[in-house]
């Protein structure tokens, strides 16, 4: 198993303006020998913006079509993850090698779709494209990269229907499913055969499945697929399991995955956000307040949950505009405590400091936020170096 390439984008910037476009990094690309699958696989690896700015362990999201998914799915967590909607999570894509042979869970050797005949002479392979998610991926991804035990996935089109076959088939694999405009027409429904015998003795699931389809259907006879497949989710008395079906008559097959993985992370976190008052947009309860939330959603969730920088800091800045000075100076250290490598929490805690009057540990605070930005190339540093400048100028003018 080997790390071949990195995979970026580059920004580029007008004429004139740089003499070279700095490259965005947004993943890595991974080469595994598989002995399951007798070949080689490629696996494209996605860690959160501030993954070497911390010590915490992620979630994992896996999924199917790698290559053609990584980089809006990338962007759609990460504009979730900022607003406080979902943890960030790293990301794993498989790229394809025979797609019909590893998506699809039974041999159909002909079908058709709309019309038109396909040929599918390797389908039917699910089943050990799944031993090699369980038996090689996940113990690489967990053995290279900082996980948690929360796992999700995602599939489009034949990868919704893996990802319907991964919750029916191997029901403790993943903790949450998206399913993206799944083929349910595949050998006979297939999947719609599936659910109906699925959930008849099974008291217990502590699984979400989220269901998106395009337009596909529209036009079908009611019930259509899609209808009865919701039919048999609703069947469903299985205590922990939660599932919600979206139409978006409005996107085509190619266009719905976008809109899928946005609004599927939203089902999948329901409840993630920290609630705020309504008239104030104050964060309620205070630093206790904003612990107990987490550990609500550490229970729920099966790992350790803790806020982010950001949430840390709005807190802070809650207090810090009322004047209570030692509260915010409370809620800072304790997001230093979190993000020791951070730069930005040295200098909101230095603000803090600052404001109350002890110029000494203000300094202390902000040089500590001049030095992290060197390491880790934070963008801030010249605003940094200015707030430490000015508090280290005010304390040597008292002590004249």
């Amino acid at each position: 198993m080997k790390r071949i390439a990195l995979l970026a984008l580059v920004l580029w910037l007008a004429p004139g303006l740089v003499c070279a476009g700095e490259p965005i990094t947004i993943g890595e690309t991974i080469t595994i020998d598989s002995k399951i699958m007798g070949e080689e696989r490629v696996i494209l690896v996605s860690t959160p913006p501030t993954y070497d700015q911390s010590t915490q362990a992620y979630p994992v999201l896996y999924m199917t079509d790698g290559n053609g998914h990584l980089t809006h799915t990338r962007g759609t967590v990460d504009f979730l993850a900022r607003n406080g909607l979902m943890p960030q999570v790293i990301i794993v894509g498989v790229n394809n090698t025979d797609r019909t042979r590893d998506l699809t869970p039974t041999h159909v050797a002909r079908r058709e779709v709309n019309g038109r005949v396909f040929e599918n002479p390797t389908s039917g392979g699910a089943s050990k494209f799944l031993d090699f998610f369980e038996q090689e991926l996940f113990s690489y991804i967990d053995s290279n990269y900082r996980t948690n035990p929360l796992r999700l996935f995602t599939g489009h089109s034949f990868g919704g229907l893996f990802a319907l076959n991964a919750l029916f088939t191997r029901p403790e694999m993943f903790d949450a499913v998206l399913a993206v405009s799944p083929s349910l027409n595949w050998d006979d429904e297939l999947p719609n055969r599936q659910a109906e015998s699925f959930f008849d003795d099974r008291d217990e699931l502590n699984v979400t499945l989220f269901v998106a389809m395009a337009n596909e259907e529209e036009g079908d006879p009611r019930p259509n697929r899609l209808d009865r497949l919701e039919k048999a989710l609703e069947s469903a008395e299985t205590a922990g399991f939660e599932w919600q079906v979206m139409r978006m008559p409005d996107e085509n097959h190619g266009s719905v995955v976008l809109r899928a993985h946005y609004w599927g992370l939203r089902a999948v976190f329901d409840g993630w956000q920290v609630p705020r008052d309504p008239d104030t947009g104050d964060i309620p309860g205070g630093l206790k307040g904003l612990e107990k939330h987490y550990q609500g959603l550490s229970k729920r969730y099966g790992f350790t949950v803790v806020p982010s920088e950001d949430m840390v800091n709005a807190l802070g800045y809650q207090f810090l505009g009322r004047e209570e000075f030692d509260d915010a100076i409370e809620v800072f250290r304790y997001n230093v405590e979190l993000y020791p490598a951070s730069a930005n929490v040295y200098d909101s805690l230095g603000e803090a400091l600052e404001n109350a009057g002890k110029l000494e540990e203000a300094v202390e605070s902000y040089s500590k936020a001049v030095e992290n930005a060197a390491k880790i190339g934070d963008d801030r540093i010249g605003i940094f170096t200015t707030n430490r400048d000015r508090a280290k100028a005010e304390l040597e003018k008292q002590q004249q």
